[in-house]
């Protein structure tokens, strides 16, 4: 079994948490008291999107303003046109796993 990369209680509701997961960098999504998990780089030129705001079930990219929807990885606004991964996220208590 994995090890948890975060702690839910680390992650309130509207915030992110970027966590490495292997050599990958995650960005954990707290919606609604719901965990998502991204890749936490744009795709449209590779900027971090940990420093954008998380918006309800969307985040923007800081560089050009494109804005992702966390739970599906869609690009929702250009520049970007190309989806983020998304991960698939366990939390067991206060635990939480990505599958990355």
């Amino acid at each position: 079994m994995s090890e948890p990369v975060a702690k839910k209680s680390e992650i309130k509701p509207g915030t992110t948490l970027k966590v490495m997961v292997g050599d990958a960098p995650v960005l954990l999504c707290n919606v609604d008291d719901q965990i998502y998990a991204i890749e936490d780089v744009c795709t449209h030129d590779g900027g971090e999107l940990d420093q954008g705001e998380l918006e309800g079930d969307r985040i923007m990219c800081p560089r050009h303003g494109s804005y992702f929807d966390v739970r599906t990885g869609d690009a929702l606004t250009l520049p970007a046109v190309l989806p983020v991964a998304t991960y698939r996220v366990r939390v067991e208590g206060d635990d939480i796993y990505v599958d990355a």
